[in-house]
């Protein structure tokens, strides 16, 4: 289908946000990324199944992503629709101990809101860039925490087109995987189960949390997080330092000086950059110490 047939199509869509040739750098937290045909940003739950509705039945390829803190898009963009559920997707209940919300709201912010009504439990994830339902879709932890310690249910559209409800215990929750990834589900909505706790301990426990993550991760670069996942047995910052890597550059991407698993934009680099170092780190620690570097962050675009 060419570009401007799926434009033609597009126009009978109802969806709030409908944006053309969008440059998905703008989308991303690497800042790296060129554009995609098509992206919706839809800001209820009807909109958003809709969305994916509509190009399933027009058999135009699509991609759900949240706020896109793990993703590198390459620099020719993405063919077909992306279907961002991002900032107007945060409704928050909170009833006792008992935390509702739309899969669009960002962990920081949702922390926030529990620390205001005294719950802990969330703390791990204050921290985390990134939105609640893509928590779920790879059980995100940090800290001794994980997504999979406080879910209850989750809320989410199948392939068949139905809104489901899973319980947290039947979701396969694993490290950086889910039912989510398993069956190709979109997280709509999400409960979690939090404990009461005291306000300045729980406050307390978040500023700690921030001043780890500020003193030993490079925040102050444009990246996707953690580029590689954790090998078993291993770290995977400490194999890349121990490879002599650290600081390693290609054009504008660069393994960071700070903490050795993150790969970082430092100017303009592109997603070739980024990806020649991430598979020359990979060779190197491979024929080093015979491990293999599997990467956290998501590869996508044609």
């Amino acid at each position: 289908m060419k570009k401007n047939e799926i434009f033609e199509l597009f126009k009978d869509i109802d969806v709030k946000e409908i944006l053309f040739d969008e440059p998905m750098k703008n989308h991303t937290s690497f800042k790296i990324g060129g554009p995609a045909d098509i992206m919706l940003i839809p800001d209820t739950k009807e909109e958003i199944v809709e969305s994916v509705k509509y190009c399933r039945d027009k058999d135009i390829p699509y991609f759900v992503m949240g706020n896109g803190t793990n993703l590198l898009v390459k620099d020719t963009g993405i063919r077909g629709a992306v279907i961002k559920i991002g900032n107007g997707f945060k409704k928050v209940d909170i009833v006792d101990n008992r935390v509702y919300c739309e899969s669009g709201i960002l962990l920081s912010a949702l922390s926030k809101y529990a620390l205001r009504e005294s719950l802990t439990g969330l703390e791990f994830a204050s921290g985390i860039p990134g939105t609640i339902g893509g928590a779920i879709t790879m059980n995100a932890g940090a800290y001794g925490g994980e997504m999979k310690d406080i879910v209850t249910k989750v809320i989410a559209l199948d392939k068949d087109n139905n809104i489901i409800e899973l319980d947290g215990k039947d979701m396969n929750f694993r490290y950086r995987g889910s039912r989510v990834v398993d069956e190709g589900l979109i997280v709509l909505g999400v409960e979690l189960e939090l404990e009461k706790g005291e306000y300045s301990a729980i406050e307390e426990r978040m500023k700690d949390l921030t001043h780890q993550r500020t003193s030993k991760q490079p925040l102050e670069f444009a990246s996707g997080g953690s580029t590689f996942k954790r090998p078993t047995g291993y770290y995977a910052g400490k194999l890349i330092d121990d490879a002599g890597l650290r600081g390693l550059r290609h054009r504008d991407a660069q393994v960071s000086e700070k903490h050795c698993g993150f790969v970082i934009n430092v100017g303009e680099a592109t997603f070739e950059d980024v990806s020649t170092l991430i598979k020359t780190v990979q060779k190197i620690v491979k024929d080093k110490f015979d491990v293999s570097l599997e990467t956290e962050i998501k590869i996508i675009g044609d």
